[in-house]
């Protein structure tokens, strides 16, 4: 159980879909005892606080539709320079990776580099934010397959590739970053063979004590999710299994997981350091943890 990050080693790992205790206990440890910490933009302070005392944290977040994000170039140079500075690398990202992640591309980058990596992988947001909001991702009797779609594109512009007729088959589907696009999507699958009578979700703030979760039927789904003025983060679900659902009792509680956190957290050793910031002005955090 004792994984803690090595000197010049990145570790691209996955937090999870939104509560900060969702993220697995080696990417935890991994958090706890890195030299430097460059995360994502919609990632829990809560969990962010879980960073060793000297740490230095960076944020490299991407928001909306890259407005004022960081250069996926930015963020790939820095995690070589910081490895070949010997330091421990945890790029912290929101849910897996390597699931609309860009943890691939990065892996990629390292590779060439010759610098030493590990993927840690995380709950990603189908699984966690379906699971909030009572949702089965599959159901012997409601479908036997899945597909996680990315919806970021608008589905009328050439940058969208997907292949509606073959989605229109799919049983499930789950598409993440596609709050703009609900509307569309739906009218793409109804085009292309799914019936407007098919059930769908849209689920905000997934694993969170603002978590709202809207049912329709791909018909109606759009102007529900418009009316609501539904914001991202926020998934669309879409299939059969979205009539299983069974939604826990009551709403999800404020500051979930800090406690179990910080159990965590005592049973390391508090060690100190620091290094510089993407930008040479970053700031470091005063939680305790570990590294060896």
């Amino acid at each position: 159980m004792g994984r803690f990050a090595s000197a010049g080693v990145v570790y691209l790992v996955g937090a999870g879909p939104g509560a900060p205790d969702l993220i697995t206990v080696r990417g935890l440890r991994i958090l706890q005892s890195a030299d430097v910490v460059l995360h994502d933009a919609l990632l829990s302070p809560d969990l962010l606080a879980e960073a060793r005392h000297g740490a230095e944290l960076v944020s490299v977040g991407k928001r909306g539709y890259c407005v004022g994000s960081t250069k996926q170039e930015t963020i790939n140079d820095a995690l070589v320079r910081f490895a070949r500075e010997g330091k421990s690398v945890c790029r912290l990202k929101c849910g897996d990776p390597c699931v609309f992640g860009r943890g691939g591309e990065e892996a990629e980058v390292l590779a060439e580099a010759g610098v030493p990596f590990e993927i840690v992988p995380g709950v990603t947001s189908a699984a966690g934010v379906c699971a909030a909001a009572g949702i089965p991702l599959t159901h012997r009797d409601a479908g036997q397959a899945v597909a996680l779609v990315t919806g970021h594109h608008d589905p009328d512009s050439p940058d969208c590739t997907l292949d509606w007729e073959a989605l229109a088959r799919m049983p499930g589907l789950v598409f993440y970053m596609a709050v703009r696009h609900v509307a569309k999507i739906a009218a793409k699958l109804s085009d292309s063979g799914l019936s407007l009578d098919t059930p769908a979700a849209v689920i905000e703030s997934g694993t969170l004590s603002a978590q709202r979760v809207f049912v329709g039927d791909l018909s109606d789904i759009g102007g529900i999710a418009e009316a609501a003025e539904v914001r991202g983060p926020a998934v669309l679900v879409v299939g059969e299994v979205v009539a299983r659902r069974n939604p826990p009792p009551g709403p999800l509680p404020a500051g979930r997981g800090s406690k179990a956190i910080a159990r965590s957290r005592s049973r390391l050793i508090e060690t100190s350091s620091s290094s510089p910031s993407l930008q040479g002005g970053g700031r470091g955090v005063g939680s305790s943890g570990a590294s060896t």
